[in-house]
Formats: structure tokens, sequence, C-alpha cells
């Protein structure tokens, strides 16, 4: 892993003054409270949204609307808040779902109701607001339409999973990202200028640190004053670090949208054909916790719906992963598992049989009761056979080359074509025999 040395002049907005220059700080108070950005200007990350052209730059030249600020812990959600309240003259109110109740937020309404009446807007800022339930979610909205207070959510889930509709319509959500390297390193800059000396890390300790928290600004702050704490008078190499540091979790939730983003990537990647890409995913979804028997189901489904009939062992491959697992159970039954998302990567792919059968549901539904052609009814008792039931039928083992090319669609149904095999792996073989099936109908007359 190569050491990325990581200048000032790499952002655009902010700047980091060099730590030898710096004297200590005598603040009280942990080290993220002492960095906490006193301008918008001074924030890390969020280019997209704080940059010249940003997204928030231009709400501030107008009336701030309310917003659900969506993102990862430690990316500086609830300090843009503070920082918006600031340029928009607003008040700020501070309150966590998890610990406000209804009684609570009806004395915030009623202090932002008097604010308001003379002269003072007020910003609420709402932390965790997925948690509150739908009704709690509809008592902000008569507040935010008659401008009593502007609201500022912010989540670590999908808002479009976990926020009503009424309130999502009456406000607008901004991403936020977890902070890049550059991003680390600029804050690990700023920390030691706060603190007054450098780390005492060599280049790629240094680097192993910020990777270890994993995008949260928070949590390498905590870091470093970890480290600078140690008082260590010779340079810390990576093993040592990693010796005195426990890596931080990786962010999985395996009810939630990254549960639901991590499938996705395994599924595209096996699809994509990119073995080593799946088998990152797969380990991903394993370190965070997840079921191996929910990735050996979802692993099957990928063979039924991706690889289909170009390579038919590949579905019994899985259901084998599937059983092994179930014996072994884990951690060495996980092996299977990789075994087969590893063949499902390499195996020919074909959704043929997949287009196919949602075709056929798809015409079944809209054909309604439709009954079989008479020659191909059942026909048990005599009063059937004398009203026509399987008359005609054309056994077709009976026929010289064993297909009797009959229809078999209702009659006056025009013949669909659901299934259009790919000239790859096993299908390939297939669509030649459906080829000499569709010709020898053809020729019979009786397609």
């Amino acid at each position: 892993m190569a050491y990325i040395v990581l200048m000032a002049d790499l952002f655009d907005n902010a700047a980091a003054a060099p730590a030898a220059d710096v004297p200590p700080s005598n603040r009280p108070g942990p080290l993220a409270d002492r960095l906490r950005p006193a301008s918008l200007d001074d924030v890390i990350g969020q280019g997209h949204l704080l940059g010249p052209d940003g997204a928030l730059r231009v709400m501030l030249e107008g009336a701030l609307p309310s917003l659900v600020l969506w993102g990862p812990p430690g990316v500086g959600k609830t300090t843009i808040a503070r920082l918006l309240a600031d340029r928009a003259g607003l008040h700020f109110v501070q309150i966590s779902a998890i610990f406000t109740g209804v009684a609570d937020l009806r004395r915030v309404f009623e202090m932002a109701r008097n604010r308001r009446a003379n002269g003072q807007g007020t910003l609420l800022f709402v932390d965790e607001i997925h948690r509150f339930n739908k009704a709690q979610q509809d008592g902000f909205l008569p507040y935010m339409e008659d401008g009593t207070i502007t609201l500022v959510g912010a989540t670590t889930e999908n808002p479009s999973f976990e926020l009503n509709a009424a309130l999502m319509s009456r406000a607008q959500v901004l991403v936020l990202q977890r902070l890049t390297l550059r991003d680390m390193e600029l804050l690990t800059q700023r920390a030691e200028a706060e603190l007054g000396a450098k780390l005492p890390l060599d280049g790629p300790a240094r680097e192993v640190l910020q990777e270890m928290a994993d995008g949260d600004g928070r949590a390498l702050l905590n870091l470093v004053e970890q480290v600078a704490g140690w008082g260590a008078t010779k340079r810390v190499d990576r093993d040592m670090l990693a010796a005195r540091l426990q890596r931080r979790a990786a962010q999985y939730d395996k009810s939630g949208d990254s549960h639901y983003n991590l499938i996705s990537a395994l599924h595209k990647s096996v699809r994509g054909s990119d073995p080593d890409a799946a088998l990152y995913w797969l380990a991903r979804m394993l370190k965070g916790g997840e079921d191996p028997r929910y990735l050996a189901r979802r692993v099957t489904r990928m063979a039924v719906e991706d690889i289909g009939l170009a390579d038919p062992q590949a579905q019994g491959i899985c259901l084998q992963a599937w059983e092994t697992y179930e014996r072994l159970g884990s951690p060495e039954g996980e092996q299977a598992i990789a075994n087969a998302v590893l063949y499902l990567a390499l195996a020919p792919k074909s959704n043929a049989s997949y287009s196919a059968y949602k075709a056929s549901m798809k015409q079944a539904g809209e054909t309604g009761s439709e009954p079989p052609p008479m020659h191909i009814r059942n026909a048990p008792t005599k009063m059937m056979k004398d009203q026509g039931y399987g008359s005609g039928y054309a056994y077709d083992h009976d026929q010289v080359d064993g297909f009797s090319g009959q229809n078999y669609f209702p009659d006056g149904m025009k013949r669909p074509v659901y299934y259009v095999p790919v000239d790859r792996g096993f299908e390939r073989e297939l669509g030649r025999r459906l080829d000499w099936f569709v010709e020898q109908r053809a020729k019979r007359g009786k397609g």
C-alpha cells in the first residue's frame, strides 16, 4: 500500500496550517469539539454541496428550505446544520429523535412560535429523524408549512424508505458522502495543528490510521487523540499501530440500506463476470455479520436468473454449496458459498429463460381463461371424448422423428416467442435444437 502525501492545496474548500508552526491549544474538551468548523468554508469534504456551485451554497442565496441530510456517521451533518443556522440568521435548536417525545416536541414548537412572533426564525435540527414514527413525522408538517420552523433532519438511513411521503415532499434531500483519504489527511493535519505536534507515525502507519476510521471524521479524531496520548518517542510503524489500535468495524446494517447496496454489488459483480469483485462483496457482507444462509439463497437465485440454461450445472453447484454450509456451519461452510460465487462469476451468462418466464407470466395474465385447443385436452370420460376432447392429438413418440409439430396454444392465439437462447455455453446447443423444431414446424404447416 503506497503512502499518499497530501498537501493542503489539494483542497478547494479548506486550508491546513503546518503543525510544526502552530503552538498547542489549551482549549479543553475532546479534539472533535475543539476542531468543529466555525464557517462553511472550514468544513472538510462535501464539496459537491459546499463548493462554489454546490447545492447548499445556491440555497443560501435565498430563503433556506427545510432539508434532510442523509449520510454516514461522522461526515458533518450536525456541524453543517449549525453553520446553516448561523448563515441564515436562525436560532438553532437541536433534538434527537431517540430521546424526544410528543410533549418535548410541543414545547419546541411553542418556543419557536414565540420566537417567530418576535421576529426570530428557528432552525430545528433533528438527529436520527428516521427514528420518529409516521404520526410524529406528520406533527412537523404544519409548523414547516407556516414557517414556524425550518426543519433540518439528519439520518444515516435511506429517507425514501424511512421518512413518509408528506415530509419528503416538503424537504429537499441532500446526500453527504463519506470522507475520502484526502479529506482524512487534511483533518489529520488540522488535528496536529491543534495539538501542536506531528503524530509519531511513519507514512504507511499514518495511512492505516486514516483507513481505520472508515470515512468517519469523528472516529479519526478519536484515534488521533489516542495516538497522541501515547507519548511515543520514536516512529510507530503500521504493525505496531495495528497491535495498539483496533480497526473500526465496517458500517453494515443487515436490515438497512447498506444490506441492499452490498447484495446488489455482489449480484452485479457476478453478472459482470468479475470473480475478484464478487468475492470482495461476499467478504464484506460476511464480515458485517450477514447470515450465510441468506447469501446461499441469493447466490442460488443468481444462478437461476443470470446463468440459467447457459450452464445447467450452476444451479446444482449453488444448492450443493448451500447444503455443504448447513452441514459444516461457519466458518468452514462459507468457503463452499465462495466456491459457488466464483463458479457463477466465471460461468457463461444468459437471462433468456428468466426473460422468457417473465414474458409468459405477463401474457398469461392478459389472456385470462383461454382454454387449450381440443386435441390436447384431457378426455377421461366417454362424454368428453364425444365432445371432441383429445380428438386429433398426434402422439409425438409415434412420429418418425419424435416431433409432431402440432399447435399447443389456445385456438386463435397468435403464436408468441418467449425463449430466445443466447449463443453461449450449453444454451448454444439448445438454440440449435430450437431452430430445428421451428424449421420442422414451418415445413409441416402447423406453426
